[in-house]
């Protein structure tokens, strides 16, 4: 196919060929005409002698022969190591002494599918769940964040100095067991509709079935502000999901739940996680875990309105969510 600034297109390579050998003319005249080179006069004129308007077509660039191909043998060696051991061009290349550009040339060539469409104990292709449209399926998880002790924990005062810190704490908040109890850990609940990435996500003290029922009515009542009508909701199969108590908070909702182990099932929230984590809980170091807490809303106002995405195109999710502000209501 020709490239855009190409100065022939078939038809051009066609009425140049005519023109030296139909009607006669020298081929530095037709190359003129044709602001062409008289190689370029010459090739199309043989080619028009010898296949008439056929050769005027395109051709591959392909060579008719490869003689330092990478050997049929060691290709085979190849894709069964990629097979097997689903490795990447690096580690295989080390493992039969070829360079990995090498690798990668023969992993193109077969078209054999990257690593990451891999889901890497099976091999098999990862079927990525796509919500049409906003609400379709929305992906609720709970994720245990550990508090931050007062004056800051290991990570801005040394592993010494803040694990002392944190057993210091530990004992002052049990002095009395039953008006404080221990709770050392946040639990961060989130519901993420899965076609605009919108999350609404709340810091708990538990992941009890009362706790996660309450916490969906409320992600629910905010959806449904923001003009997202949940039609399913996908879960794991944690002991607060599979109880009668967040089945009625569902009401006519479909409930899908994830194989057991495997977590990829819900990998979208499970990546929201992910990125939470950098990108807030330990994105920098916080002197008290109040403060933390504090920047969270800051944190998911920004990822829901601000932050591009990469799934959406360098979009934010409120950009997929139609009406969003309402102002068209």
């Amino acid at each position: 196919m020709s490239h855009r600034n190409a100065p022939l297109s078939e038809t051009g390579r066609l009425r140049l060929a005519r023109c030296v050998v139909e009607d006669g003319w020298p081929l530095r005249r037709a190359a003129e005409r044709f602001q062409v080179s008289a190689t370029t006069a010459a090739r199309w004129s043989k080619r028009y002698r010898t296949l008439g308007e056929a050769g005027m077509a395109d051709r591959s660039s392909r060579p008719h022969h490869s003689p330092a191909r990478t050997p049929t043998r060691t290709e085979r060696r190849i894709i069964k190591v990629r097979v097997v051991r689903r490795w990447g061009p690096a580690r295989i290349g080390y493992l039969l002494g070829l360079h990995p550009s090498t690798v990668h040339r023969v992993l193109a060539r077969y078209r054999l599918a990257k690593l990451r469409w891999l889901d890497r104990p099976t091999g098999r292709i990862i079927q990525r769940i796509e919500s049409a449209r906003c609400g379709d399926l929305v992906h609720v998880d709970v994720k245990k964040l550990g508090k931050i002790p007062a004056g800051g924990g290991w990570r801005m005062l040394g592993r010494t100095i803040g694990n002392h810190n944190h057993q210091a704490d530990k004992s002052s908040r049990l002095t009395d067991k039953y008006s404080h109890p221990l709770r050392g850990y946040h639990y961060l609940h989130t519901a993420i509709d899965g076609h605009s990435r919108l999350a609404y996500s709340e810091l708990l003290s538990d992941e009890r079935k009362e706790t996660a029922a309450e916490f969906w009515n409320r992600a629910n009542a905010w959806f449904n502000q923001c003009g997202i009508k949940a039609r399913k909701v996908l879960t794991d199969n944690g002991s607060c999901y599979r109880s009668h108590v967040f089945a009625d908070a569902l009401g006519e909702i479909e409930h899908l739940r994830t194989r057991p182990y495997r977590p990829q099932t819900n990998g979208k929230v499970e990546r929201f996680h992910r990125t939470l984590a950098d990108e807030w809980a330990y994105a920098r170091l916080y002197r008290t875990d109040t403060e933390r807490c504090q920047e969270f809303i800051t944190w998911l106002h920004t990822y829901n309105h601000h932050r591009g995405h990469t799934a959406l195109g360098g979009q934010p999710p409120a950009t997929r969510v139609p009406n969003l502000s309402g102002q068209y209501n």
